[in-house]
């Protein structure tokens, strides 16, 4: 199998990351021009935050699993 047993792990641990580093960015960075009307100027700040700190949580979880096994 592909990468061995540790798949799932790799997988969280991708998509957890992802989830903090984006989210987070959005917040911090938002974009410097709105493409058109129908987007948000800025991201909501309470969802993204809350959203990145899932992230932050299944990313250590799947190191914490890599580690350990």
């Amino acid at each position: 199998m592909f990468l061995g047993d540790d798949l799932l792990a790799y997988l969280v641990l991708a998509f957890g990351g992802a989830l903090f580093v984006g989210n987070l960015l959005a917040v911090v960075k938002p974009p410097e021009r709105q493409l058109d009307d129908a987007n948000l100027e800025a991201a909501p700040v309470a969802r993204s935050l809350g959203f990145a700190a899932i992230g932050l949580v299944a990313a250590i979880w799947a190191i914490a699993t890599l580690i350990s096994g």
